[in-house]
């Protein structure tokens, strides 16, 4: 059961990507790098989603400057339901997330399924950060149209909280509808498992307003991280919600900080965790980098 939070006040805390994009990765080492975070001091490791990528994009990657993602087509990249059940089995006390997870993208029944599922079998441990792609080639290839992925999002979002929540659950909407039926086992968090909204538009800080437990930011520099918490505030107070409410996390990739004084400007921003990434391209030098990512910089 997810516990009140408090105010802004809170230490930073910190988190790991899991190194997907290490060409070579294997199932055990993914195992071993979860369990010396967990080991280190991290509160959480994450994962990412993409079904498939595709050589030459039509779209620009979000955030980058020359439109090229940072990652290849040939990124292994598991699904991160499945691969954080087997994550789960080998950990303890670290908290699982989904940074992010592509919800539009999938059928919100079988991913109420999937998530309670999930975090039934972690003990309450999961996180679920949610974004709406900007991949319109791989909606196609899922069979989803890319146009209305935003309000398909926020339908997705309503039909897996009934799910939860409900013990005959029901929705009508404008892309989805569910008769009454019923959906076991039910999260053990009470009342579901929080929900942390990617992205940075303000179709995205209006989702948060309206769905988010919390925001999940990826690549951005401190400065621009404080100017969408103050948005973020203001949504938040129209909503009759307070930004104390909602749990600030950053990640980082092409923007990872180098010493203490650069998360510093992260925490006066208001981010509570900062998800911290491996950039080493050796499975064999992964244990290594993560102790000196823990003692440098947390």
């Amino acid at each position: 059961m997810t516990a009140p939070r408090a105010g802004r006040d809170r230490p930073l805390q910190f988190g790991l990507n899991l190194p997907v994009a290490t060409p070579g990765i294997t199932p055990r080492q993914l195992r071993d790098v979860a369990c010396r975070a967990e080991e280190l001091g991290f509160v959480e490791v994450w994962l990412g989603e993409h079904v498939v990528l595709f050589d030459k994009p039509v779209d620009r990657y979000p955030g980058s400057a020359s439109g090229d993602a940072f990652f290849p087509a040939t990124l292994a990249i598991p699904d991160p339901l499945v691969a954080h059940a087997f994550i789960a089995a080998a950990t303890e006390r670290v908290r699982l997330g989904t940074g992010v997870m592509l919800l539009p993208q999938r059928n919100p029944v079988y991913t109420a399924k999937h998530i309670a599922t999930l975090d039934w079998l972690c003990d309450g441990r999961l996180d679920v950060g949610i974004g709406v792609g900007w991949s319109s080639e791989e909606f196609a290839a899922c069979g989803v149209p890319f146009e209305h992925r935003g309000r398909r999002s926020d339908e997705c979002i309503e039909v897996m909280r009934s799910l939860w929540t409900q013990e005959i659950s029901e929705y009508s909407g404008e892309f989805y509808n569910l008769a009454p039926c019923r959906q076991y086992p039910k999260p053990v968090q009470l009342p579901h498992p929080p929900l942390w909204i990617g992205g940075y538009s303000d179709a995205a800080c209006r989702r948060v307003a309206r769905h988010g437990d919390g925001w999940y930011g990826f690549d951005h520099a401190a400065e621009a991280v404080a100017d969408f918490v103050q948005r973020l505030a203001r949504e938040l107070e129209a909503h009759q919600r307070s930004v104390d409410d909602i749990a600030i996390v950053c990640g980082a990739y092409n923007l990872m900080p180098r010493d203490r004084s650069e998360i510093v400007a992260y925490t006066k921003a208001g981010v509570e965790q900062f998800v911290l990434s491996l950039r080493s391209y050796r499975p064999d030098e992964m244990g290594d980098e993560l102790e000196h990512l823990a003692f440098t910089l947390m």
